[in-house]
């Protein structure tokens, strides 16, 4: 089985990209969606409500990621300190449930897997993969998708300050597709892509 690790800047297009790959034939493992669950787990809301408090609990006793991006996305020190402590936490977690999934992908005859994680080289998880893809998008389109979805100029920064350079991604990777225009434009590569891994 190949696994393809997905990266690119907040706001960029990398889930468009993971959703092309899928439609294609590709299984898409989510490290954010593996992150709500790890946040689910008993162990993880005990050691955020001895750190925290209930503060970071909604009502229904769950932990409320909203709040606990304006921790540890803070531009303090403080906010990096949080950070790195939710990040010691919960990253052992995921990556241990990302590769619980790929060993389900291989005993099912799996030929080509994607790996959609935000904080993949951070994470270190780019170990994992075969290849890695850098999805190419202008900061300015990047911004307007930000706020498309609520976030301003300075929560992108924060998001962005958290995770590995753009360069260092860009670098790291051995395919670019471009994210700077149409949809067309953007399937075209993607499918030139899957069909040189697809074999």
């Amino acid at each position: 089985m190949i696994l393809i690790g997905i990266l690119g800047g907040v706001a960029s297009g990398k889930s468009a990209v993971s959703n092309r790959l899928k439609m294609l034939g590709a299984v898409v493992l989510d490290a954010d969606r593996a992150g709500h669950e790890v946040l689910r787990e008993p162990e993880v809301k005990e050691a955020l409500r001895r750190r925290w408090g209930d503060a970071v609990f909604d009502a229904a006793g769950e932990v409320d990621r909203r709040k606990v991006a304006g921790i540890v996305f803070a531009e303090t020190c403080r906010g990096r300190e949080e950070l790195a402590f939710l990040e010691q936490l919960t990253h052992p977690r995921i990556e241990r449930r990302l590769r619980g999934q790929l060993e389900e992908l291989s005993l099912r005859g799996v030929r080509v897997a994607v790996l959609d994680a935000p904080v993949m080289l951070k994470a270190g998880w780019d170990r994992m993969c075969d290849g890695l893809v850098f999805v190419d998008t202008p900061r300015h389109v990047r911004l307007a998708r930000a706020r498309q979805r609520g976030w301003t100029e300075a929560v992108l920064a924060a998001r962005e300050a958290a995770q590995e350079p753009l360069e260092t991604k860009r670098r790291r990777a051995v395919t670019l597709i471009d994210n700077s225009s149409s949809w067309e434009h953007l399937h075209e590569q993607v499918d030139r892509f899957w069909r040189s891994v697809s074999g």
